[in-house]
């Protein structure tokens, strides 16, 4: 009887650990930053940190070590940390990896893709994400620097969106002042500060935020160029990164976020 009470048991502890990585994978294998995973992290809410996973020339190939991991998940976890402190969104507090391959990502209202001066969307991926913003879907892209990386940025955005200009965000729109009143902006660097004691990387000396609208001057992609607000979440328990970069960062995030929820 005990032989059999212990395979039982066995059998049950499988199938339930199963059951939980088929409901939503973890990627622990591909982490950047390891974090420890929430007590809480399966818990459903009315919003989570949706993280897209897309194809780059850096990694070559979907998945391993792709840029799209770049400051995975600690980065994720300690800025919804932030979210539910912050804010009254009932938010998760551990992320969601949505593959650019599959129609999950329908299933996200907020999309956050990193690194995207190495990703490389074919038509299909782009005509996928076309589809996504078009039917209210927002996507806010980071932590890509200078000339160069907006030169293979803009090659597969113009794929998604052939018909329309990449602008600079006034100061007036609403994405700016939604929560907090987002007038006074500066360039947020990430942690290559403390080596290079610069604040910019490559060229991209000036920060840059830009987006692309749709017809009812909806901003459907949030565009943060030549800053790394990823390292500000990831980096803002560090003692010697600066607590006015990561203020900046925690606000430009959840601005965004509410504007997407909420337009």
């Amino acid at each position: 009887m005990r032989f059999r009470l212990f395979w039982l048991l066995a059998f049950v502890s499988v199938s339930l650990s199963l059951l939980l990585a088929q409901r939503r994978p973890r990627f622990e294998m591909l982490e950047d930053n390891p974090s420890p995973f929430p007590a809480d992290g399966n818990e459903k809410t009315e919003f989570a940190f949706a993280r897209l996973m897309y194809p780059s020339f850096s990694g070559g190939y979907w998945g391993w070590q792709g840029a799209w991991a770049t400051d995975y998940p600690k980065a994720d976890r300690q800025f919804m940390q932030g979210v539910r402190r912050l804010t009254r969104i009932h938010a998760r507090s551990a992320e969601e990896v949505v593959d650019l391959e599959s129609d999950k990502i329908f299933d996200w209202p907020w999309i956050y893709a990193v690194e995207v001066g190495h990703w490389e969307l074919n038509d299909k991926q782009a005509a996928k994400l076309r589809e996504y913003l078009l039917r209210g879907g927002f996507l806010m892209t980071d932590d890509f620097h200078g000339t160069i990386e907006w030169d293979v940025f803009l090659a597969s955005l113009q794929r998604v969106f052939p018909d329309r200009p990449v602008e600079d965000i006034p100061n007036e729109d609403e994405i700016f002042h939604v929560l907090y009143d987002l007038d006074e902006r500066f360039q947020v660097p990430g942690i290559r500060y403390f080596y290079s004691g610069r604040t910019y990387e490559q060229d991209g000396i000036e920060a840059r935020w830009r987006g692309v609208y749709d017809d009812d001057r909806r901003l459907m992609v949030a565009i943060c160029h030549n800053m790394d607000l990823g390292d500000a979440w990831e980096w803002a328990d560090l003692p010697r990164y600066p607590e006015r970069w990561a203020s900046l960062a925690y606000r430009i995030g959840i601005n965004y976020i509410i504007y997407a929820m909420t337009h």
